[in-house]
């Protein structure tokens, strides 16, 4: 947490400085992997692939976004299959993600989108063999959105989708380790899309000028338990819980949509919630979540335990430019 917040005020924390040289050495490592990208394109996956990912470190809405493509490819007639790394999973890798394919064994993002469109998704640290593994599995895929894996460079990609916070932008500007940036800025530029998650119109000018700004926009409470939809929080002892990368931005959802609150506690992004990590709260009339962290909680969840969904809201100029490229691109790779 310490470091988030270093990396995302104005100007670079003076302790920072200290991880310069390291910095350097990513900077040469991070730009040769991109060079031998484009030297030597990897081979191309039978069908187009389309790559949502981020130039910086944490959350920045990747999740809902692939959840927004899916559900919109799937309203246009496509079968899309999702891929990802299946970060905080145990595996064995590739895995395919259902329903009942429990968090600990495949992550808690692929098991969220899983049970939010239905989608047939595999996870595997190496993305080109989760999407070998996919259309194996489903023949009749039509298309792949790679949950992440920007800078997977072994995977073939015909769209880049770059996903960037709309509160805490690009932080520094500096490269990890002296700041959040996996690859620098001018990477912008190369990309397909560039979309902001909430925020200022403009807020990434004068570095990239062409952004799709989306909102993600809250549905009702559900219970962890059972998915159930509620009328109503109980009042009384309530407790917010995050272990998302930004919690503070769930925090502040929670205020906006006038939730009153006993207390906030935020965990690690991905952190593996059991049972005992709630042991200080067992008097509470209410513990709110995030859909996140809700996947991994749901087996052994009360029935006084709700989470909020949200969804990405693009608005139909996104829709029409992305409809163009992928028909484009479709049109293609079937001469």
């Amino acid at each position: 947490m310490w470091w988030q917040r270093a990396w995302y005020r104005v100007g670079v924390h003076p302790v920072l400085w200290l991880l310069w040289p390291l910095q350097a050495l990513y900077r040469y490592i991070a730009h040769r992997r991109r060079q031998q990208f484009l030297q030597h394109s990897p081979e191309s996956i039978a069908v187009p692939v389309v790559v949502v990912g981020n130039i910086t470190v944490g959350g920045a809405g990747k999740t809902p976004t692939v959840i927004a493509l899916v559900e919109w490819l799937q309203a246009q007639g496509y079968r899309p299959g999702v891929i990802a790394r299946g970060y905080g999973g145990s595996g064995p890798f590739p895995h395919q993600v259902t329903a009942s394919t429990p968090a600990t064994m495949v992550g808690d993002e692929p098991r969220l989108i899983v049970l939010r469109t239905g989608v047939t998704m595999v996870v595997d640290p190496n993305r080109k063999r989760a999407a070998e593994k996919l259309l194996s599995i489903d023949p009749n895929i039509s298309i792949i959105v790679s949950d992440d894996g920007l800078q997977h460079y072994n995977l073939a990609r015909d769209i880049e989708i770059v996903v960037v916070d709309g509160e805490r932008h690009l932080g520094n500007h500096q490269l990890l380790p002296l700041g959040p940036l996996r690859e620098l800025t001018k990477r912008l530029l190369e990309v397909d899309f560039v979309v902001q998650n909430g925020g200022d119109e403009g807020a990434l000018e004068p570095l990239v000028t062409d952004v799709y700004r989306f909102e993600l926009i809250t549905q009702e409470w559900r219970r962890v338990s059972d998915g159930q939809p509620i009328a109503k929080i109980p009042e009384g002892h309530v407790i917010a819980i995050a272990g998302i990368a930004n919690p503070d931005r769930f925090f502040a959802t929670l205020s906006h949509l006038g939730q009153a609150v006993s207390g906030h506690h935020a965990f690690a992004d991905h952190h593996p919630f059991v049972l005992a990590d709630f042991d200080a709260w067992h008097a509470a009339d209410a513990i709110l979540m995030t859909e996140k962290d809700a996947v991994k909680c749901q087996s052994f969840a009360p029935d006084h335990w709700y989470y909020l969904p949200v969804a990405a809201q693009f608005k139909p100029s996104f829709w029409l430019h992305f409809q163009r490229r992928v028909e484009a691109v479709s049109a293609v790779r079937s001469q």
